[in-house]
């Protein structure tokens, strides 16, 4: 009713499970609490939390300015609220190894099941941005073993991300990622592959499992699931569909309203007043105190 009936551990434990099923986890980006419990009910695997959505939810664009508090208590209102394992985007680690060891334990703290963490200097750059930077394989290395060693829960999965594909292309990135699989990174998020070959290269180069990133107006085409899975891949995000899905809505609202004076056009595509009831699970909370709940319309 109130949050997750799970343990963090129990739900990392689901995650590594799931990253060794041989069934591609597939992890839409929650990006409120409400929106967990939905990717949960429609039966997803799990539910990814992104930098860019949450920078994009402070009217920041996604360039590293938002902080390791803001981005913990994000990553706790949404884990709390589904029984599905979270993963989080960590950015560079907000800092250098000490620093990442700290990001570790706030985001332990906040009930996440894994987080990733970057190859790009600071200020960072969204990564289908041209004009990326990338830190040397030794600070790269570095942040992962800082970040392995700080762990608590070894249920925890730390997820290495490189975006050295789009800055000195795909022998380099192999080279990358294993070095970041020697350092100890449970799997590896390869940035920005070009095609399915390249996915299929990074599957040849490590034995870890690896993600990948299905982001609109991207770098990356939107591979099929299937296709994904065909090439060995493990996991894939879609981080930031599901703000795109609700600011185009958003977008077409507010305009119907400057047009007509009234949104009675738009009432039939709104998730209903009970559909919403039913998602905040009111019954439960009226049978915890009949004085609560007291609509039974639609």
């Amino acid at each position: 009713m109130l949050s997750t009936s799970t343990t963090p551990t129990q739900r990392r434990a689901a995650f590594r499970d799931g990253l060794e099923s041989g069934t591609l986890q597939v992890f839409p980006g929650a990006f409120t609490p409400l929106s967990v419990r939905l990717i949960q009910q429609k039966g997803f695997h799990g539910a990814y939390i992104s930098g860019a959505v949450m920078a994009a939810e402070l009217g920041l664009p996604d360039i590293g300015l938002t902080t390791l508090t803001e981005v913990a208590q994000r990553a706790h209102q949404i884990s709390r609220m589904s029984d599905l394992p979270t993963l989080v985007d960590a950015d560079t680690g907000f800092g250098e190894p000490m620093n990442v060891a700290r990001t570790v334990h706030e985001l332990e703290d906040a009930g996440v099941a894994g987080l990733h963490l970057e190859d790009q200097v600071n200020p960072k750059r969204c990564g289908h941005l041209d004009g990326k930077a990338v830190v040397d394989t030794a600070t790269a290395v570095k942040r992962i073993r800082a970040a392995v060693d700080a762990r608590r829960d070894r249920e925890l999965v730390i997820m290495a991300r490189t975006d050295i594909r789009g800055v000195e292309g795909l022998d380099a990135a192999l080279d990358r990622m294993r070095a970041l699989v020697d350092a100890g990174a449970d799997a590896i998020f390869p940035e920005a592959m070009a095609s399915l070959d390249e996915f299929a290269a990074v599957r040849a180069a490590v034995d870890v499992p690896i993600l990948a990133n299905m982001t609109e107006f991207g770098k990356s085409a939107l591979f099929t699931h299937q296709q994904l899975a065909d090439v060995g891949v493990n996991m894939v995000i879609h981080p930031v569909s599901l703000l795109r899905i609700a600011f185009g809505a958003i977008e077409r609202g507010l305009d119907a309203l400057l047009e007509t004076g009234t949104l009675d056009s738009q009432v039939p595509t709104m998730q209903t007043r009970g559909r919403l009831y039913e998602l905040l699970d009111y019954e439960a909370y009226n049978a915890f105190d009949s004085t609560i709940f007291t609509y039974t319309g639609r």
